[in-house]
């Protein structure tokens, strides 16, 4: 299986994370989630959205920022941030097998001094008019075209 990973930076939405917890089980990726979270990781309705998948995913909790970047510092990965603000296109961009797949919050996206850690930021391109895609919904995209990318032989 890849060592692809989907990072969340402080999460808003149980329903969101447990999707995204749900779609890394399926697809063999494991998450980590930087907190805090704008809800408790135990909270009802993030095991209804992951269902019996959460007992299956790879999930790490860092407490805050500093401890993702600590953490990252020792395994040496490039984090990818998908964001708004980006220039390239993610399917433009060459993934690793080893990227972390980096998210920001639903209500704020991440703030500059994380936008600047990152070792590449892709955008999703969407029609005029339009603000952001379901945090889950860009997960999958993402993720899927990381894989695509990196699975084959």
């Amino acid at each position: 299986m890849s060592e692809l990973r989907i990072a969340l930076y402080q999460p808003d939405i149980p329903g969101n994370t447990g999707t995204i917890l749900r779609l890394a089980a399926c697809l063999g990726l494991c998450v980590d989630v930087i907190e805090p979270a704008g809800f408790d990781l135990s909270d009802r309705s993030l095991k209804r959205a992951g269902m019996d998948y959460l007992q299956t995913v790879t999930l790490t909790r860092h407490l805050d920022w500093a401890a993702f970047e600590a953490w990252r510092a020792t395994t040496g990965r490039r984090l990818i941030l998908a964001s708004t603000r980006a220039a390239g296109i993610y399917y433009d961009f060459a993934f690793r097998a080893d990227d972390i797949l980096l998210f920001g919050r639903e209500s704020a996206g991440v703030p500059d001094s994380v936008h600047e850690k990152a070792d590449a930021r892709l955008l999703i391109p969407m029609v005029e008019g339009q603000r952001s895609i379901n945090v889950a919904m860009s997960a999958a995209m993402v993720a899927g075209e990381a894989l695509r990318q990196t699975r084959l032989p």
